[in-house]
């Protein structure tokens, strides 16, 4: 793992009308393609009859023509887009996970991971569940429909169903009548919901999902709250609300959510440009022109000119039309991909001390490479700023983080991974500057456990990944 990788994407719409909701799925996860590269899933709901297709890949690759034609209309459609932060990437792990019991059908969607999935998958193959997936998404599917046999209703079984589950998820799924989103009492992974112009509500991890298909916002799910959509209009549980202080990842704000996004009333992109006026507070350092790392470097870079009063530029352009599937034989086509992926700007860089911002350092190879880049393209001095802590503690909550001995900062310090990298220079936004980066939002209600090691919820018994 050389970067940290996103999160998963969860989308899902109500019509009071039967009409092509897979087309609204579809853009609303391409909105999303940032949460996850590696699979999607639409599942749409006609008369109780539920279609679905899914299968690795990206939007646009899993949504052809045909395939679209086949999910047809209907009034309920959820979908899903990937990153396998728990299971391994195979077409049996992609979303959403659609199930047959014995009073209908249920298709779901997941963003986040369980910290108690392990515990749970055994107690249930111990009753003679047999899981066909390694994902924690087929855990919840099994709990939510064990409940829904005793349950007057589905919504009724997801608040039970909550008591059990442990960690962090933003769920949409769907029954043969209703479309509920439910989202964990820290609300750890965003979630919000909206309304088209003509009355169809539509639930998303990110407003950018809602602006893809013409949602206004209306608001944030509350964390514990359950939201349910049915022919009777919307309406609420909110059992589980309250019973905890809101931990929101506030990585969230630095890196995996769209910087076009609000999430919980703050635009994504002023949370970074905050980041970077923190970082040219306490780190300042004489240079000449201030370059981000695309993308979500780009908006900290401007926040660190504007405060620092040194020029801000393009001093590295990203080529987004390399394929994800792009696999290099040997090593060095592979050390050729980051001239692929980013090219340096020889006008913007020759000659000049730059300042350099990134979201994250992980192992440092790919800082390493960029650092290169930029040297190779004439740079004099180059200074890099990171605007996110170290990351010193695996995260257990859905960010790919999963080991200590991976993480550069556990090994080395700031002088240290420098060198390694190949630095004049090496800065890192404080834990205390990240809690502030959406004033006025109390600091302490984010989770920064993979930064400060200080966890919400009680550490799995078992932390190792599935694999098939």
């Amino acid at each position: 793992m050389n970067q940290i990788h996103e999160e998963c994407g969860v989308f899902g719409v109500y019509s009071p009308k039967k009409e092509d909701l897979a087309s609204y799925a579809y853009a609303g996860l391409s909105a999303l393609q940032h949460r996850g590269q590696e699979a999607a899933g639409i599942a749409v709901n006609e008369d109780r009859v539920i279609r679905y297709h899914k299968d690795t890949g990206l939007v646009n690759e899993v949504f052809t023509p045909p395939v679209m034609k086949q999910l047809g209309e209907g009034t309920i459609c959820v979908g899903h887009v990937r990153y396998s932060t728990s299971g391994s990437n195979t077409a049996l792990n992609a979303q959403p996970m659609v199930v047959k019991h014995v009073k209908g059908q249920l298709a779901l969607c997941h963003n986040g991971n369980l910290t108690n999935s392990y515990v749970l998958r055994n107690a249930l193959e111990l009753q003679g569940c047999i899981f066909q997936t390694t994902s924690d998404t087929e855990v919840i599917s099994y709990i939510i429909t064990r409940n829904r046999l005793k349950a007057a209703s589905i919504e009724e079984a997801v608040e039970r169903s909550m008591s059990e589950l442990e960690g962090s998820y933003s769920l949409v799924l769907m029954s043969p009548t209703k479309l509920i989103a439910c989202r964990d009492p820290l609300g750890l992974r965003p979630l919000c919901y909206g309304e088209t112009p003509d009355h169809k509500l539509v639930f998303a991890s990110e407003t950018c999902a809602l602006d893809a298909v013409g949602a206004r916002l209306i608001r944030d799910v509350l964390p514990g709250e359950i939201i349910i959509v049915d022919g009777n209009g919307l309406h609420t549980i909110t059992t589980h609300v309250g019973k905890c202080k809101p931990k929101l990842c506030v990585f969230e704000y630095i890196y995996f959510s769209r910087a076009d996004s609000v999430i919980e009333g703050v635009q994504v992109h002023e949370a970074r440009r905050l980041a970077g006026k923190y970082l040219a507070e306490d780190s300042p350092v004489d240079a000449d022109v201030v370059i981000g790392v695309p993308d979500s470097g780009l908006d900290a870079a401007l926040g660190y000119a504007e405060a620092s009063g040194i020029p801000y530029d393009l001093g590295l352009i990203k080529n987004k039309y390399i394929g994800r599937t792009f696999i290099a034989p040997v090593q060095t086509q592979r050390e050729a991909l980051v001239h692929l992926k980013l090219n340096p700007v020889p006008s913007v860089l020759s000659g000049k001390k730059v300042i350099v911002i990134d979201d994250s350092i992980v192992r440092g190879t790919t800082s390493e490479r960029i650092i290169r880049l930029i040297r190779e393209a004439g740079a004099r001095e180059v200074h890099m700023r990171i605007s996110s802590p170290k990351f010193l503690h695996p995260c257990y909550y859905g960010t790919d983080v999963d080991s200590e001995e991976n993480l550069i900062a556990t090994h080395h310090s700031e002088e240290e991974i420098a060198s390694i990298i190949g630095a004049d220079s090496l800065a890192f936004l404080t834990v205390d500057r990240a809690k502030h980066l959406c004033p006025p939002r109390d600091p302490d209600s984010f989770c920064c456990a993979c930064f400060d090691g200080i966890y919400p919820t009680k550490l799995p018994e078992a932390t190792g990944k599935m694999v098939l």
